[in-house]
């Protein structure tokens, strides 16, 4: 069975490269532009990892990420923000990895892959 991956950032050309390139890698993608759908996302779809954008327009990243610890506390989230300097923010602790973007996603599917690979395992 596939491995549900839920991708969230308000840039929809983001969104659109990483779903392709974890497509490619054999992931199903699920996108949300916002806090409110990510937080949908995870309770009627289940993704078994969300990638997490922090700055978007309304609700922040880690706003989002203390949600989804409410929601599910063992659901692996990859921070994955173009900002070096929330890395030290104590509330992005809570995230699993810390991705700062770029335009190659090597980084991050080799993070997925191996947090995945430890649930199966």
């Amino acid at each position: 069975m596939k491995k549900k991956i839920l991708v969230v950032d308000d840039e929809q050309n983001i969104r659109m490269l990483l779903r392709e390139e974890l497509t490619d890698e054999g992931y199903d993608v699920i996108e949300a532009e916002n806090g409110a759908a990510a937080i949908s996302a995870i309770k009627d779809q289940k993704p078994d990892l969300v990638t997490l954008d922090i700055k978007m327009p309304g609700e922040d990243g880690l706003s989002i990420l203390r949600k989804i610890r409410e929601i599910d506390y063992d659901l692996p989230v990859i921070i994955c923000s173009a900002y070096s300097v929330y890395k030290s923010d104590f509330s992005a602790v809570a995230a699993d990895h810390y991705i700062v973007k770029s335009s190659n996603f090597e980084d991050i599917k080799k993070k997925i892959a191996e947090i995945l690979s430890y649930q199966t395992s």
